[in-house]
């Protein structure tokens, strides 16, 4: 029986925690100005954000296999999904606060929650994952097709459906993690999770993993990312209001 709790994918996510908390400390030293950076075009910023974006969605797939191969009913996947859902709110209702003419309505953790509950409903399609993977992330690089083609296609860009991410520009918002084409890579973790549980791999990448240097922290953060997500920017923002408003 293959254990939920897996030391080399919490180690995983501890990188992109780690990463994600450095991307974010030099995002609020851009707002405060104490650097001057494009966080929204420039490629240095936009590629590491999708790293680590990619890399966190790829873990939750990963996740939901070794879940149900597992066992774990679906009682207790509410639960943990009902923690990711009321975060996503708390996420809302801050961002509106902080930024109200572009608050994160549908960003990482809204995202995570609707593909989570898709990428559970389809965990019997096996290898064909990697197709449906590869279809999401094609759908979405052929929106401006699509919306070329189609006039109608415009109603996908308002705010009550673009969330799917067939969009012909992205919406004025901090953080935007549409259905396509994220679904895609948590598919993909899905599918990478179920093939190294079929062969037989499962304890191969704690070799690997358990020798990198603070593999136990970074473990550690991996075990609570969602909390740490949740509390390290209200954190960072703190620090900095003080240290701007003393400069």
């Amino acid at each position: 029986m293959v254990q939920v709790r897996q030391p080399f994918l919490d180690i995983l996510r501890g990188v992109a925690v780690l990463w994600m908390t450095a991307f974010h400390f030099a995002f609020d030293l851009n707002h405060f100005g104490f650097i001057h950076q494009d966080f929204y075009r420039d490629i240095v910023w936009t590629g590491q954000r999708t790293c680590i974006l990619s890399l966190f969605l790829f873990c939750a797939g990963f996740g939901q296999a070794m879940a149900v191969e597992a066992g774990q009913d679906w009682r207790r996947f509410w639960k943990r999904w009902m923690q990711i859902a009321l975060c996503a709110v708390a996420v809302s209702a801050g961002s509106a606060l902080m930024f109200p003419n572009s608050w994160i309505y549908f960003g990482v953790l809204h995202g995570m929650a609707a593909m989570l509950i898709v990428c559970r409903l389809t965990a019997a399609w096996g290898h064909w994952l990697w197709l449906a993977g590869a279809g999401a992330m094609l759908l979405a690089w052929l929106a401006p097709q699509i919306h070329a083609a189609l006039p109608m296609a415009s109603i996908l860009d308002t705010k009550v459906l673009n969330w799917v991410g067939l969009i012909s520009h992205k919406p004025v918002t901090e953080d935007y993690v549409p259905v396509l084409p994220w679904l895609g890579v948590m598919w993909w973790g899905m599918a990478t999770g179920q093939l190294v549980i079929s062969r037989g791999w499962i304890n191969r990448p704690v070799k690997v993993f358990g020798h990198l240097p603070a593999a136990p922290q970074l473990a550690w953060m991996g075990r609570w990312s969602l909390t740490w997500y949740m509390v390290h920017q209200p954190v960072l923002m703190g620090v900095l209001t003080v240290v701007s408003t003393l400069r």
